[in-house]
């Protein structure tokens, strides 16, 4: 007996109004708990990371929540009776949630080759009078989601990855796909015609990348902008002078510092930010002064401190 699926809003751990955000964030937290690179060898985890990708490809897209909400995991075998009946010209088919056939109010409601186009579109044919006209119906395959992280850094400059798939003949291969410049957390990279494979000579399906981009310990990211804190020493920010500001790119930028120029500071360094994902440029970056203050000081360097506190009193 085939195990039973567990409720895509259960594996996901919200409730059925959750908005399209808390499916968003259950999801991401959960595929990085039990994503395979961080599970090695655990095929529980490995279990557990397919289901979740397979609850938030049907919870994420629209369509497909609302068609699950009707019929439950039903819900492809349903689409397609619903579009076999408007092809062949029924409207009293109706599936309920869970239920694994059609129904109809009366047999009388269909005349003889409504209820053959039905039955050969379904199950390919079968033996009334003669046997049914089978009519293949063209359907594209399943979309497919794969869940992907990034560092902040790939995410700036653009990067590659090499998926391990299952192929249509169940057979493992391997697919190189380039993740852009500018993705952000949620980004979802469609790979046309690398989902299922399309039933009665449609296409096949697409395979979308979902992308988790990883905290820095260094920068924060706002849309397109990034944010770092910069360390000036307290004669710099006193004085003014230069401090280096670093950036995704590995180098560092030289930033004025202005005389007498406060702790916390913004200084806006205009188009050094996160490319835009869809052409446009790029975000900005924010750098943020952080004075450093001395330490180990000397006799003398008291004295001088103590002078300038007593200037500054008076």
């Amino acid at each position: 007996m085939a195990a039973t699926k567990q409720d895509y809003y259960q594996v996901l751990g919200v409730s059925r109004s959750a908005t399209d955000k808390e499916i968003r964030q259950a999801y991401r937290k959960l595929a990085r708990q039990y994503h395979p690179d961080l599970n090695p060898g655990d095929k529980a985890a490995e279990a557990r990371f397919k289901e979740i990708g397979e609850a938030y490809e049907v919870l994420s897209d629209a369509d497909k929540r609302k068609k699950y909400d009707r019929y439950g995991h039903n819900w492809q075998q349903a689409e397609a009776a619903e579009a076999a009946g408007r092809q062949g010209g029924f409207g009293n088919a109706r599936w309920g949630p869970g239920q694994a056939g059609v129904r109809f109010e009366t047999m009388e409601d269909l005349g003889d080759s409504e209820f053959g186009d039905l039955f050969g579109e379904l199950f390919g044919g079968g033996g009334r009078r003669g046997g049914f006209r089978g009519r293949t119906v063209a359907r594209p395959g399943q979309d497919y989601d794969q869940p992907v992280d990034v560092t902040l850094e790939e995410a700036f400059a653009g990067t590659q990855r090499v998926l391990q798939l299952e192929g249509p003949d169940g057979k493992p291969r391997r697919l190189e796909v380039k993740i852009p410049a500018g993705v952000s957390d949620g980004s979802r990279i469609r790979i046309a015609g690398e989902g299922g494979p399309g039933l009665g000579g449609g296409p096949n399906g697409d395979l979308y990348l979902v992308v988790s981009v990883r905290p820095h310990a260094q920068f924060e990211r706002k849309a397109d902008d990034l944010y770092v804190d910069v360390p000036v020493p307290l004669e710099v920010m006193l004085l003014g002078g230069e401090a280096q500001v670093p950036t995704l790119r590995g180098t560092k930028l030289a930033l004025r510092i202005p005389p007498e120029t406060q702790n916390g500071r913004v200084f806006r360094l205009a188009g050094q930010g996160m490319p835009r994902l869809h052409g446009g440029g790029r975000g900005d970056l924010y750098a943020t002064a952080k004075v450093v203050l001395p330490t180990g000081l000397s006799d003398r360097q008291r004295d001088l401190v103590r002078e300038l506190a007593g200037q500054s009193a008076s």
